[in-house]
């Protein structure tokens, strides 16, 4: 069901914006299903190897993190989940992700500087909030999401560089002015749906982490030490942000932040996710 989603709205936009750069609509069918299958199989089978590869996370062995391992292999056990693959990533700043496609493909991954600060109920709390997001299939929500906002943007761009290639006439002028204003809003509105997405989803695996560990205290007080930290990831990206518990750009809390650079935050305020969770816990 999620190849054909993928593949249906990326085969549409193909169709639409081919037709808009004055193709013919049998090549744009053809380019359009060339495009897809390639692209949504890649997406699916490899996007969490793609993000750990981008992150610089390492696998594990229990040997290597037998503390860390127990703590993800008894919240496993708790929440009746596979045990995913653990992976490190040598950075100084706290922080942690979870990808895959499936509770059965999945991989979380913690940095060294995470497992420094943090005491072990904090840590729990973390561990439980990437399970989450993995017991939640957030970690599939995120790969569909990234994957259509990725097509949205690269066939915006094919559409943009044709237009100024001399296919105007065949276009029409208004065809080619619908084009345009579609090439240059949707990658921002696509992001805009891909950022809201995230944040709400951040929500959920806060609350489904604290009811995991029945200590919602443990993930708040290990969010406001990360938030604290304020250190930006060396490896971070605008790619795979959305994915990490906490933004790895090292934003710090405190100071007044525009209602404009909300939209386009990767994560809900850390004020706002701690408020909630110690409201849990009341």
């Amino acid at each position: 069901m999620l190849l054909i989603l993928m593949g249906s709205f990326t085969l549409l936009l193909c169709m639409v914006l081919g037709a808009a750069s004055g193709l013919d609509v049998y090549a744009a069918a053809a380019l359009g299903g060339t495009f897809t299958i390639i692209y949504a199989l890649i997406s699916y089978y490899l996007s969490d190897k793609i993000a750990l590869m981008a992150s610089g996370a390492k696998a594990i062995t229990k040997s290597e993190a037998p503390e860390l391992y127990n703590i993800v292999e008894n919240l496993c056990i708790t929440n009746g989940q596979p045990t995913p693959a653990i992976y490190l990533m040598n950075d100084d700043s706290p922080n942690a992700f979870a990808t895959g496609r499936d509770p059965e493909h999945a991989s979380i991954a913690f940095t060294t500087g995470l497992l420094r600060i943090l005491n072990k109920q904090e840590l729990e709390g973390v561990a439980a909030h990437e399970l989450s997001h993995v017991k939640n299939y957030d970690i599939r929500v995120m790969t569909i999401v990234v994957v259509l906002v990725g097509a949205v943007m690269l066939l915006s761009d094919i559409l943009l560089r044709s237009s100024f290639a001399g296919n105007k006439k065949e276009a029409g002028t208004i065809l080619l002015v619908i084009g345009l204003v579609l090439a240059i809003l949707s990658p921002l509105l696509a992001e805009i749906i891909k950022l809201a997405v995230s944040r709400q989803r951040e929500y959920l695996a806060d609350a489904s982490g604290a009811l995991l560990t029945r200590y919602p205290e443990g993930l708040a007080s290990a969010l406001q030490k990360i938030s604290a930290h304020g250190q930006p990831l060396k490896k971070a990206n605008h790619a795979t942000a959305h994915l990490f518990i906490s933004s790895p750009f090292g934003a710090k809390e405190g100071g007044k932040v525009s209602w404009f650079s909300k939209l386009f935050a990767t994560h809900p305020p850390v004020e706002d996710r701690i408020a909630r969770l110690t409201s849990m816990g009341k």
